[in-house]
């Protein structure tokens, strides 16, 4: 089969990309081709890999090409962020909605087009990953503690609108039989290695990642913040189980909630200090970005995967375990010793 994984680059993308390689099946079926489109290179590690198409350019631009490409399946990552589609309002509509138009008509193409027996193509599966950011405080409807799977979205970023309305274009494109489509809401993906991006959500990661790296952090909301939260590893692994499940295990065509672990700041802190002593988490300063915070106020303060748990997946106990994870993936890379120049 060949496999299509749009911001295959990325950090969720790349581990995706390893972990399918690894299984070299998806969904009882062998991976033949696995195509990563980005704007940047894929790392050379997946490059390497024979079963590996790398494509170099904005998806928009490529969607066109796509066209004339057949896909068993895909996984749609490919997004600007958060804090990216707040300061660049065109940026945001191009990259999410036009994008993704573009992706789903070049697959509805290929599901139309008539092959030379006279049968149309099977439409390819697709998993979109959304966002816990669809859902947001409206005077309207009460904001419940903890959003479930059939909670009212109602965004208050332009991101959360933006994957909303995809959400209901991959359920239409599926309704009309294009594609065969099932929407993933990731929960904010903790830890994160490298440099901080345009995420409002990205201190979920620096005030972990930069005090095991013996570096200070600013924490730009106050400890009481409470969010949901999952691992790099639990995501795939959810992204993955969503796209093998049955249209009847999946139920419907409205988006599932991935697992999240709901946790405050102060415990992210906590378990930060029982991980890697007292010193790291003296490197956390609170510093308030009103800008941050605001966007942050929006955002749910808890998630419940009732849809998810009925197919498998269930969030880690805690957050302790979610900074071990990050510390692990650390151990076993390149730049460990940079890496975890503070852990004690």
């Amino acid at each position: 089969m060949k496999v299509l994984i749009t911001g295959g680059a990325g950090f969720v993308g790349v581990r995706l990309a390893r972990a399918l390689l690894a299984r070299g099946v998806l969904d009882g079926r062998r991976i033949e081709q696995l195509v990563l489109s980005d704007q940047v290179a894929a790392p050379a590690d997946l490059l390497a890999d024979t079963r590996v198409q790398g494509r170099v350019s904005p998806l928009l631009a490529a969607c066109e090409g796509l066209r004339r490409t057949s896909f068993d399946g895909v996984f749609h990552l490919a997004s600007a962020v958060s804090g990216e589609c707040e300061a660049d309002f065109d940026l945001g509509l191009r990259s999410n909605l036009d994008s993704t138009r573009a992706l789903l008509d070049a697959l509805r193409f290929q599901a139309t087009a008539t092959a030379s027996g006279g049968a149309a193509a099977k439409p390819a599966k697709l998993v979109f990953s959304s966002s816990i950011a669809v859902f947001g405080p409206d005077p309207a409807y009460p904001f419940p503690a903890e959003v479930a799977d059939d909670t009212l979205p109602t965004p208050q970023t332009s991101y959360g609108t933006h994957k909303l309305i995809c959400e209901h274009l991959v359920a239409d494109y599926t309704r009309k039989g294009f594609i065969d489509g099932r929407a993933a809401r990731l929960m904010t993906v903790t830890v994160r290695p490298g440099r901080p991006n345009g995420a409002a959500s990205s201190f979920f990661s620096s005030i972990i990642r930069e005090p095991l790296a013996g570096q200070d952090a600013v924490c730009p909301v106050s400890p009481e913040v409470s969010h949901p939260v999952s691992s790099p590893a639990l995501t795939v692994r959810g992204l993955i189980t969503v796209y093998e499940a049955s249209r009847e295990a999946f139920v419907g065509r409205t988006a599932v909630n991935l697992p999240g672990l709901n946790v405050t700041v102060q415990q992210m802190l906590d378990a930060l200090a029982a991980v890697a002593g007292p010193q790291a988490r003296a490197r956390v300063r609170f510093e308030r970005d009103e800008g941050i915070a605001r966007i942050v106020a929006n955002w749910p303060r808890g998630a419940r995967n009732g849809r998810a748990a009925r197919l498998g997946l269930q969030p880690e106990a805690n957050f302790e375990d979610i900074v071990r994870q990050y510390v692990a993936d650390c151990a076993a890379g390149p730049d460990a010793a940079a890496a975890l120049k503070g852990l004690n």
